[in-house]
């Protein structure tokens, strides 16, 4: 097989629609369900934390359908960089996306660090005397595989997300089917008294918490979009992966989440001594199946968190790429590997951070680590993107969309909505860590270092804005001929 020959020695267009929404699929899903039904549990206090899922569902749809327009018309390598530059640049210059590659070097690798404290936890199922140091241990050494696997050309990763993609669907659909096995209605729909009042602030406290771990959960339903230029028929099947991959976690976790309620008493995840608390998934094959069952789909879930820790930093590490090309981070990471055309600084410094946060996270409280890395990315990318879909409609009229988003403004107003109510709620459900004010101060700090990288490189406010519609007059990639 072969692709489209790279322009300028850049990215090479070979991930089609399946292995698009395999990757989507493959880094939403992951450790991620598999960990935070007992955090959803115990945000709402019963059986009805199921509301949080839903809630993180429609919140990543509306957004989603965001990245679907701005991906499809600029697919570009770097994703969020690539539309904020275009949206920005007449008012700030190169300051959003400067601020977005800034944060986006913390939170990504943040999210796949949560992934690597799943599976260290998910390990402890089947070595229970592990100790904390040979937890460490191992979490370092799954980076340092991940990292090395990906040091290789794009067709051969996108092969091997495939295969990754197969287990995370075996694994999660054995789960659900031995929940069905042994599903109590009494447990999974029985619930504490005061559950839906919708009067109680302890209600709505729950609720943002539990949008914070569904919407987590979901992370990665853009993952494609970073890598819009090596994606086949972009316009197409940019959209298409995003959607499809949302809808499929969607179900998945509707039936995961209530399958495990009906098997497991909520009050267990919610215990620290609990099995349940850590490795629910494991609890449930116990009880239904057996130890040796259990044993045997906690492997699973192993290569399912790797798999997620994979598409992960392959993703993110192009974030970096069109940021230093275009002067707005530091040159070095706009070289690629010469023979294999990927970013070899970008992974590297994306594996390193994800190491520092792994042993930061296995010694502190996940559910906080989740609040802080949402936080700081609300600002820069999420309520930023949303204000770049008005902008370019605005500034950029004949700007080719080969999707635009359905029922507009209305996806863009209730993806603002949901990320206002986390981030106005991540101070009260995360008390003394003040995740509000690490993401403000992490903002003031970017600006402080936009402010000398500015000066250094002679742009803008140091020098007259300048102004790059390329995507105006660039030939569609759509137009490109069809592997054989």
């Amino acid at each position: 097989m072969s692709g489209s020959p790279p322009p300028e020695g850049g990215f090479v267009r070979r991930v089609g629609l399946f292995q698009a929404t395999a990757i989507n699929m493959s880094q939403m899903c992951g450790i991620g369900p598999f960990v935070t039904i007992p955090l959803m549990v115990a945000a709402f206090g019963g059986p009805q934390a199921v509301i949080g899922f839903i809630a993180g569902a429609l919140l990543a749809l509306a957004d989603g359908l965001i990245w679907a327009e701005l991906g499809a018309a600029m697919p570009g390598s770097g994703g969020s960089y690539v539309y904020l530059r275009q949206a920005f640049q007449y008012r700030t210059g190169r300051l959003m996306p400067f601020l977005f590659v800034w944060t986006a070097m913390l939170f990504i690798p943040l999210i796949m660090s949560t992934g690597v404290v799943g599976f260290v936890q998910y390990l402890g199922y089947l070595a229970p005397d592990m100790g904390e140091t040979t937890g460490d241990l191992v979490g370092l050494g799954m980076i340092v595989l991940v990292i090395a696997l990906l040091w290789r050309g794009i067709e051969h990763i996108a092969r091997i997300t495939a295969v990754m993609w197969a287990v995370m669907i075996t694994s999660v659909l054995l789960v659900i089917v031995a929940a069905a096995t042994d599903f109590s209605a009494d447990l999974a729909f029985t619930y504490p008294a005061h559950a839906f009042d919708l009067t109680s602030n302890h209600f709505w406290l729950g609720f943002a918490a539990g949008l914070t771990i569904g919407i987590y959960d979901y992370l990665g339903y853009n993952t494609t979009a970073y890598m819009g230029a090596e994606i086949k028929d972009p316009g197409r099947t940019l959209p298409r992966s995003i959607i499809y991959s949302i809808l499929g976690i969607m179900t998945i976790y509707l039936l995961l989440q209530i399958g495990t309620l009906g098997v497991i008493d909520w009050h267990r995840m919610t215990d620290p001594n609990d099995i349940a608390s850590t490795s629910v998934a494991s609890a449930v094959l116990e009880k239904t199946w057996g130890k040796g069952a259990a044993d045997t789909v906690t492997v699973l879930i192993l290569i399912t968190a790797f798999a997620s820790v994979f598409t992960g930093l392959l993703g993110g590490s192009r974030v970096p790429y069109d940021a230093a090309r275009e002067r707005v981070f530091f040159r070095p990471y706009a070289k690629l590997h010469p023979k294999h055309r990927f970013p070899m600084l970008g992974l590297a410094t994306m594996g390193v951070v994800t190491a520092i946060g792994f042993l930061i996270g296995r010694h502190t409280d996940l559910a906080t680590l989740i609040q802080l890395l949402t936080t700081v990315m609300i600002l820069v990318q999420a309520l930023a993107q949303i204000a770049a879909v008005t902008v370019l409609r605005r500034r950029q009229p004949t700007l080719r969309r080969p999707y635009k988003m359905w029922l507009y403004p209305v996806p863009s107003l209730v993806a603002l909505v949901g990320w206002l109510v986390i981030y106005g709620y991540a101070d009260k459900n995360s008390p003394g860590r003040h995740p509000i004010e690490w993401s403000l101060a992490w903002l003031a700090l970017g600006i402080v270092a936009y402010a000398l990288w500015a000066r250094f490189e002679k742009v803008w406010p140091f020098a007259p804005k300048e102004i790059t519609e390329e995507y105006l007059t660039a030939p569609t990639p759509d137009a490109e001929p069809a592997e054989a």
